[in-house]
């Protein structure tokens, strides 16, 4: 993330789009400002919802209003009442106007209220949370130098490692001149040891961490529980997605292990049931529920242009290929992510995008974390790559100026295929987005009809092109193809729809093995296929 490029790119943008949308806007009588409406919660409470739906109001001498779709308000964060050293912090970060996430939710935290913020990823949640965090460290009376095991101030809880990681290093900009108050991360796929060591020989008043860790370290960690007993506030970032991932047991355990007297705050893209289900054990009853995402628009960025292709799956590589071949020819700044069905696809896909000579890096959770940190840091930083990748990246994860997100086999479901596609077309920027399905897959166009994604032709692949691809294929790894194929079986085996016949799944998964070069399907271990539920169904291969 390069917050001083976004916010002078994006500032430069407010500033002529709000003017080219002044008269239109009036026109329509769109609503200026803030409005408040009565929100019923599942437990009966009511409170009252503030709904900025992206509006806001220029009395710039003449009492005029204006309403602009920027993620960007005038607010200033030096208008706002942080501690100087704090402003400093944010200035050297390259922040200068609020987003407008931040205008809605920070002075409302400010004032020590419980939030649940409905706000979309990509509108500066991360310091809509951090910057308040901060100033309750700031406030809080100094701790005792002799303490051995100081406490925990601010818990931050994210669903993935890269977003732990990304929230952790926004922190630590903001503490720029805040030397003696310390931000750690701690998750999964790294040494719990050195995580324990490097907490008990740094500051760590604000920690952010993954859930699973978390309990790692509540279970396994001396004094570790005693600290977090000092919690003043727990922040559950992306909590629609911690329940989705299934989290909801350990959010109770660590809910169970921080004090109930305590501040917290909810930020999350929808708000379900399940998330209204954390808001009668996580919030006060009096909290206040913040959306500032604009009524009709939460499910999918309007600058997107969505496309499906549907072709024979012996088709998709070379389709891939060809798609890529010519957004790079149309774009020298082009940022691709490729997004596949499981690990193993995206090792296979990247295996093969690499030996057809285009610059290419892999991601996914079969990877270490330093190395995944390491490629995420890559990516976000450049210009002219392509990232293939699992759903590790599809949420929340800041990869600017992405031109183009590429979605390879059936999503788990439209939500999914709504969060991978919102990598592109973030804060205000254009993006485009293509869906390559096999026709057996098309049903999922079914649960999306409500989206704007309309059909591509299919591109004619010219037949050098498809040797070249069937040559590259012929070389990917022997390893990586066993491994595709196990993965594949097992992805689709879960889908209701495709796993139901268990005959028909095997064919299909033994033309994905033909689609890899291969004349024969790869052997999987009888034991898997047990598991599996597909022990005795024919043309499988078991060892």
């Amino acid at each position: 993330m390069n917050p001083a490029a976004q916010n002078a790119a994006a500032n430069k943008k407010s500033g002529s789009s709000s003017r080219k949308r002044k008269n239109r806007d009036l026109k329509n009588g769109k609503p200026n400002g803030s409005s408040k409406k009565r929100f019923q919660t599942t437990n009966n409470e009511v409170v009252e919802e503030v709904n900025l739906n992206k509006s806001r109001v220029d009395n710039g001498g003449s009492g005029s209003i204006v309403v602009t779709d920027s993620y960007l308000s005038d607010s200033r964060f030096d208008k706002c009442s942080v501690s100087p050293l704090s402003l400093k912090g944010i200035k050297d970060a390259g922040y200068e106007k609020m987003t407008l996430v931040q205008e809605a939710t920070l002075p409302v935290i400010l004032k020590g209220k419980d939030v649940l913020a409905k706000a979309k990823t990509g509108t500066g949640k991360t310091v809509a949370f951090l910057l308040p965090s901060i100033e309750l460290v700031v406030k809080s009376p100094p701790t005792d130098r002799g303490q051995k095991r100081t406490p925990i101030l601010i818990l931050v809880i994210c669903p993935t490692r890269e977003l732990a990681c990304q929230a952790a290093a926004e922190a630590t900009k903001l503490l720029k001149y805040h030397p003696t108050i310390g931000a750690q991360v701690v998750i999964g796929g790294t040494n719990l040891s050195s995580e324990q060591k490097h907490m008990q020989s740094n500051p760590c008043q604000i920690l952010v961490a993954t859930p699973g860790r978390l309990r790692d370290h509540i279970d396994n960690t001396a004094g570790f529980a005693s600290r977090l007993m000092g919690v003043k506030a727990l922040v559950l970032d992306e909590a629609d997605h911690l329940l989705d991932m299934g989290f909801r047991k350990d959010i109770e355990k660590i809910i169970a292990a921080v004090p109930k007297q305590r501040q917290t705050l909810m930020f999350s893209a929808t708000v379900p049931d399940s998330v209204h289900q954390v808001c009668k054990i996580a919030l006060r009853k009096d909290f206040e529920f913040i959306s500032t995402v604009k009524e009709g628009t939460e499910e999918t960025h309007s600058k997107v242009n969505q496309k499906y292709l549907v072709a024979p799956p012996d088709k998709h590589f070379s389709l891939l290929y060809a798609i890529l071949k010519e957004h790079i020819a149309d774009d020298a700044d082009y940022k691709v992510l490729v997004f596949c069905t499981t690990a193993m696809v995206t090792r296979l896909v990247s295996d093969l995008l690499g030996r057809l000579n285009l610059k290419v890096r892999e991601i996914h959770s079969r990877k270490p974390q330093s190395y995944r940190t390491r490629i995420s840091d890559e990516f976000r930083r450049s210009k002219g790559l392509i990232l293939v990748t699992s759903d590790v990246s599809a949420r929340g994860v800041d990869y600017p100026d992405v031109t183009l997100v590429v979605q390879v086999g059936l999503p788990t479901d439209k939500q999914q295929y709504i969060h991978r596609l919102g990598r592109t077309g973030r804060k205000g920027k254009e993006g485009q987005g293509i869906l390559l399905l096999a026709p057996w897959e098309e049903f999922f166009l079914d649960s999306a009809k409500d989206l704007p994604i309309g059909k591509a032709p299919v591109p004619s692949v010219d037949p050098d092109t498809k040797k070249k691809v069937e040559r590259a294929i012929s070389n990917v790894e022997m390893e990586n193809k066993e491994k595709a194929y196990q993965a594949w079986l097992g992805y689709y085996n879960s889908n209701k729809k495709i796993g139901k016949d268990k005959k028909k799944l095997v064919e299909l998964a033994n033309e994905f093995s033909r689609c890899m070069g291969l004349d024969t399907p790869p052997a999987i271990s009888h034991l898997i296929l047990r598991k599996m539920g597909l022990g005795n169904v024919p043309g499988l291969r078991s060892k």
